[in-house]
This record gives structure tokens, C-alpha cells and sequence, in this order.
């Protein structure tokens, strides 16, 4: 399976010189499957960019689903030029913990007046919608596993398994304390055992944290502890916070690679930056 990233950064959409390395925009991500499955995991600012690639590549059949319903990660979905072809067909998995919402309400709603000219009824693109999946569920090729995130409001995040590799994503988890419907720290341990693969939030530095307990976000001390205790081999901090510089992040990464270090282990510790791959 190959992951792309189109967004990593958390809250809202930045731009300027000190973000060029690891980008500006929020939640997107792709998930590929080596049958060609085409899966995106939520549609903050980074799915524009996404959109404007699909026009011309031959993936006219995609697969959507969210983590959850928090503005940043649905802002860039009236931007997600596909809706306008009617050369696509989409599919809409529900979005868990949009307050009693149906995914068509949801979505919906990022495009009435006054906020946006186009209605979704307007959109020529094959859009069917799906109920959320609280279960293990198969898109293609790719067996997909939900894990409850914790975080305010609640949300969702997938283990994706496919030919014996395994890829975690859990953007806007607390590890440092349990939000209602979230796991405990053993539990994500437990569903990233061994895995090839994991881009989790990793938002603050551990002196930061503690003014912001509760807010739904994790330190990266916090993300190295999952990490080794899962014996996970790759991990990629995600979610970057909206004030932080590239130079600022490179620091996070270089701390995280010597608390590895100094735990004698081989993991491979790198912030996700927007545009990066990973093949699996």
C-alpha cells in the first residue's frame, strides 16, 4: 500500500516561509492499495490539491471516510473539484460523532449560503453515501479496522492491513488522558502492536502539555512512550501545531530520535510533511 500525505498540519490552514518544508494545509491523507483502491482519510485544505491531481490521473473511483467532524478536517471538501465531474463516482463512509448528523447533512452544510455559492446538489460526481463503520470493514484490497480516538467530541482513527503490512493513523488522540468514547493508553498499544507503520498526533512538546491537557492532542514524549511500547517500526508525528515552524518541528524530530536512542532502539522517528509517500 503506498500513503501519501496532502495535509498534516492541525486547527486551521497556515502559509508563509517558515512552513515550507512540512505544509501548510490541513487533515488529508491517501491511502493506495497495491490493487489500485483509493482510499482518502478526511477532507481538511489539503484535499483541494488532491482533487486537482485526480482530474488527471486515472483514478476516477475513490473511497472517502473521516475521523471525525471537527472543522479542520471538512473545511477543503467545496473545494474537491471531482464533485463537479461527472466522470467520478464517490463513496462517502458516514462521519462518527457529527452530533446526530447524517453524512449528507454534515457535508452538506459546508456548502450552504451564506458560506458557499454551490450547493451539493449541484454536483455532477456519482456521490454515494455510506453509513459510519464501527466495525473491521474491506475497501478492495485493504482490510480496514476503526480505533476509537480520544478526543473531545469523540472521533475515529483506521488500522489498514493489507499482504501482511500494517499502517496506524490516529491524528487528534489524547494519550496523556482519556476523552469520553477514547481508549486507554494499553488499548493503543495494543492496536499498534508490531505494525509497519504509524502517523499519530504529536502536537506539543512534553513542557507544553501540560497547559493543555484535555485539549484532545498529544506531546511527543507521550508518542515515543506508544511507540516503544508497541515496538512499532516506523512513526511519524503528525498534526503539526499551526505556530510551528519548520525549524521548530526538525527540533521535535531530533529530541524523539534521542529519546529512542537512549532507549537502545532502531525505530525510525520522522515528522510527516505534506506531499511526503510511503510505500508499504
Amino acid at each position: 500500500m503506498k500513503i501519501k500525505c496532502y495535509g498534516a498540519r492541525g486547527s486551521t490552514p497556515v502559509s508563509g516561509q517558515e512552513y515550507i518544508k512540512y505544509g501548510g494545509n490541513s487533515t488529508c491523507i491517501t491511502v493506495t492499495s497495491n490493487s489500485g483502491d483509493l482510499v482518502i482519510i478526511d477532507a481538511g485544505s489539503g484535499i483541494r490539491r488532491l482533487g486537482n491531481e485526480l482530474l488527471n490521473s486515472e483514478h476516477h473511483s475513490v473511497s472517502m471516510i473521516f475521523t471525525h467532524a471537527h472543522w479542520d478536517h471538512l473545511l477543503g471538501f467545496p473545494f474537491f473539484k471531482p464533485l463537479f465531474h461527472r466522470q467520478f463516482s464517490i463513496n462517502i463512509y458516514g462521519c462518527p460523532f457529527a452530533e446526530n448528523k447524517t453524512i449528507i447533512e454534515l457535508l452538506a452544510g459546508t456548502m450552504e449560503p451564506p458560506y458557499f455559492p454551490v450547493d451539493l446538489n449541484t454536483c455532477k460526481a456519482n456521490i454515494r453515501y455510506t453509513e459510519v463503520m464501527l466495525s473491521a470493514f474491506q475497501i478492495g484490497s485493504l482490510q480496514i479496522i476503526p480505533i476509537f480516538l480520544s478526543h473531545p467530541n469523540g472521533g475515529i482513527g483506521y488500522k489498514f492491513i493489507e499482504d501482511g503490512k500494517s499502517f496506524v493513523f490516529l491524528t487528534d488522540n489524547e494519550l496523556g488522558f482519556r476523552h469520553k468514547d477514547g481508549l486507554d493508553f494499553i488499548d493503543y498499544v495494543r492496536d499498534c502492536k508490531n505494525i509497519d507503520l504509524l502517523y499519530h498526533d504529536g502536537e506539543y512538546k512534553q513542557e507544553e502539555y501540560g497547559n493543555r491537557m484535555r485539549w484532545g492532542h498529544s506531546s511527543t514524549s507521550d508518542l515515543i512512550k506508544l511507540s516503544l511500547a508497541a515496538n512499532v517500526k516506523n512513526v511519524g508525528i503528525f498534526h503539526h501545531n499551526q505556530d510551528r515552524s519548520d525549524e521548530e518541528i526538525d527540533e521535535m524530530v531530533a529530541h524523539c530520535q534521542e529519546l529512542l536512542a537512549n532507549a537502545n532502539s532502531d525505530i525510525n522517528c520522522f515528522a510527516v510533511a505534506e506531499g511526503s509517500e510511503y510505500i508499504l
